[in-house]
């Protein structure tokens, strides 16, 4: 797939007119249509105006190639972090409205439970060895107080979703870091979660957070990891197209002046 051309299809093609006449030259053309401008995305001459100009170094950066693949990725991860979120986001509005209501839950569920004997008799149900009898006694014994901090950290845990989601989504450093480090800090619990039960939701979420933090490391170059922060730019400055044609231009002066030495 040419990420760069499924791009322009969808959010148009972006031309920008630099201020500095050679890198000017190479970036536009004459036709019958008038002047067409090369847009930084997929190199396609568009004819019109450009929708920007200024000098080369204030032109916003426009991913290419690669760098435009990683971006649908990240976007991906961000989708994928933002419905966690939500998720932890009703747990925590549920357990608050458990938490007002457990007293009156508890009468009930006390009350209504000598009416399932009948029927659990009937069908071989033990309820006093009930996992899910065990797990309703155990949650309406839980305090006020436990039940108040529960639903502070999902809070805080879907905040944290949030935050990296829209990190992501916007392509930013600082949100590539902290979806590392805040997938990885849950790892070992997921793994020791599937060591005491295995289920396939939870083998396709661990090799899923697995699988990006192993991602966010390695192509976008964190912790060092490659060459890091200088390798990243440099990656950068190859794919976009604008560095492409200043070299293009050094070159052809350093060939000039070589030339005129001569």
């Amino acid at each position: 797939m040419d990420w760069a051309l499924r791009t322009c299809s969808l959010h148009g093609h972006y031309t920008y007119a630099p201020d500095e006449p050679k890198l000017r030259e190479r970036l536009h053309v004459d036709t019958v249509a008038g002047t067409a401008w090369r847009c930084l995305r997929c190199g396609t001459f568009v004819p019109g105006s450009p929708i920007g100009s200024g000098p080369a170094d204030e032109a916003p950066e426009v991913p290419r190639g690669q760098l435009l693949r990683d971006r649908w990725i990240l976007k991906l991860l961000a989708l994928d972090r933002g419905l966690h979120g939500l998720l932890m986001l009703a747990g925590a509005i549920l357990v608050m409205r458990f938490r007002s209501t457990q007293g009156s839950l508890r009468e009930s569920f006390l009350r209504d439970m000598p009416l399932l004997e009948p029927f659990a008799n009937q069908v071989g149900w033990n309820l006093d060895h009930s996992h899910v009898v065990n797990w309703a006694d155990d949650l309406f014994s839980l305090s006020s107080t436990s039940l108040l901090l529960i639903a502070i950290f999902l809070f805080w845990y879907a905040a944290l979703h949030f935050v990296e989601a829209v990190g992501l989504w916007l392509s930013k450093r600082w949100g590539e870091y902290l979806s590392v480090i805040a997938t990885s800090v849950f790892l070992p619990l997921e793994i020791y979660e599937l060591v005491e039960r295995v289920t396939i939701t939870k083998v396709v979420v661990l090799l899923i957070n697995l699988a990006a933090v192993v991602w966010l490391v390695w192509r976008k170059r964190l912790f060092g990891v490659r060459g890091g922060w200088a390798a990243y730019r440099r990656e950068h400055d190859e794919a976009s197209l604008l560095s492409v044609e200043r070299a293009a231009v050094a070159k052809e002066s350093d060939g000039r002046g070589d030339q005129s030495g001569r």
